[in-house]
């Protein structure tokens, strides 16, 4: 689809991060936002910043009934749906053993709940235009899957297999999906847990842009691409995992360290 003036688009976890940086990217192209996220107070700020009218949606994607009602606000007050882009993600890292039940619930409620809940309400009004696209925001994490984020990658690997079948269900429907493989990018994501991230991430202040992913998404979106990943090396190690896990173990105990791999097996 062709990213226009009035393209009406629709991102959840718009207030921060990837989202923010989409939002910003995709209200310079002239399109009607709609920012759903849970703290409309950041919200309220991002549309007043932005150029051009947009709406702002209290949202909290766990919910499925708080996701259709800002659905479905923003199609009556926009006019209809063009762009979905399910986008809210949260995450807590630590070894598994460590973890609290309740902090691998959120991972899963957000994170794979939370696209399940924007799609269902999202997509029948993308299939009554017969036209639109949707966007699901996943992970690096979705194709190879590291020590101390097991459940994120479960989570965002939940994505990649819903959105991958989705994309073929949709053919012919006149709507299509995109999903997205981010590396580390610059974002809050992770500042409730800094102290005690594995020794293998690389994130952080210093990391990819978040402006330099939302212009890759956009230019896959318009590319009706079936998969975005950023950075490329994204990409070259899902392949890579995909023939041998173990020779993408021993790659990332070459770039990361032996925490990323520490099993030789």
């Amino acid at each position: 689809m062709h990213i226009a003036p009035g393209t009406r688009a629709l991102i959840t976890g718009a207030s921060r991060g990837i989202g923010r940086a989409l939002a910003e990217a995709l209200a310079a192209r002239g399109a009607v936002l709609g920012l759903a996220a849970r703290s409309t107070a950041e919200l309220e700020a991002l549309a007043a910043q932005l150029p051009g009218e947009h709406h702002v949606l209290e949202c909290d994607v766990a919910d499925a009934a708080s996701v259709q009602a800002a659905v479905d606000g923003f199609v009556a007050a926009a006019g209809g749906l063009d762009l979905l882009v399910a986008n809210a993600g949260i995450t807590h890292y630590e070894p598994f053993r460590d973890q609290s039940l309740q902090d691998a619930r959120a991972m899963t409620d957000v994170n794979w709940n939370g696209t399940l809940h924007t799609v269902h309400a999202g997509l029948p009004h993308l299939l009554a235009g017969a036209h639109g696209q949707i966007v699901v925001v996943s992970s690096g994490a979705a194709l190879r899957s590291f020590p101390g984020a097991a459940v994120y990658g479960a989570t965002k690997a939940a994505q990649r297999m819903f959105a991958e079948a989705l994309r073929h269900e949709l053919s012919g429907t006149g709507v299509s999906v995109t999903v997205v493989y981010p590396g580390e990018i610059a974002t809050s994501l992770h500042d409730h847990e800094k102290e005690r991230m594995p020794t293998w991430y690389r994130g952080g202040p210093d990391a990819l842009p978040a402006s330099e992913l939302a212009e890759k998404v956009l230019a896959g979106i318009e590319a009706d691409a079936r998969s975005v990943h950023h950075p490329p090396l994204i990409r070259l190690l899902g392949a890579l995992h995909n023939l041998s896990p173990r020779s993408s173990d021993a790659l990332l105990r070459r770039l990361r360290g032996a925490s990323a791999a520490p099993r030789h097996d």
